[in-house]
């Protein structure tokens, strides 16, 4: 006769998410690069969001802004109130602060279609 096997204390998925979230920066700092990434498309609209991206964040709450030339940097840093005022709402629901935006071209790569 077969053993019956009774399962229970099963984690649920979202318990098993937010444990990875919990114990792994590297994972959560990707899942948030990732959605400024789409957010900030909203914010700078369609002339920014092919010449413009986060990068990164420093520990001053400064967002990084990566740049394709000066010119887009220059035009980006004229509308910086405007554009960390529209990024306020994102920000919030990802739990994020930002203080400053910092454009700096030597951060563009080209993404490449694979």
């Amino acid at each position: 006769m077969a053993k019956k096997v009774l399962y229970t204390n099963f984690e649920g998925i979202d318990e098993i998410v937010l444990q990875l979230l919990e114990d792994n920066n590297v994972l959560k700092k990707a899942i948030t690069r990732n959605n400024l990434f789409k957010f900030w498309k909203n914010v700078v609209g369609e002339k920014f969001q092919n010449n413009s991206r986060p990068y990164s964040m420093t520990s001053g709450f400064v967002m990084i802004i990566a740049c394709k030339n000066s010119t887009v940097a220059q035009e980006l840093m004229l509308r910086k109130t405007k554009i960390l005022k529209d990024f306020e709402p994102y920000l919030k629901s990802l739990k994020i602060k930002v203080k400053d935006l910092r454009f700096d071209v030597k951060r563009w790569v080209e993404e490449t279609e694979e």
